[in-house]
């Protein structure tokens, strides 16, 4: 199964698998950040946080599956 680079996540998307997948609980609501300039950041952010191999079994990564390369953080 190929890996999803984190940053190719949309708002809505990258919000489920937070809360869904990891149980986030101390995110702003979704219809409070999902129109917002900052909102996508904030929750890509979020990802940080998260062990890389945690990451790898959600089917998500940091690298930039098109270049090969660590996409930027």
């Amino acid at each position: 199964m190929a890996l999803i680079p984190i940053v190719e996540l949309g708002v809505a998307e990258a919000y489920e698998i937070l809360t869904v997948r990891f149980g986030l609980i101390d995110l702003p609501p979704l219809e409070a950040i999902e129109n917002e300039d900052w909102g996508r950041d904030f929750l890509l952010s979020q990802f940080q946080d998260l062990p890389a191999k945690a990451l790898a079994e959600a089917g998500l990564s940091w690298d930039d599956l098109a270049t090969n390369e660590p996409a930027d953080r």
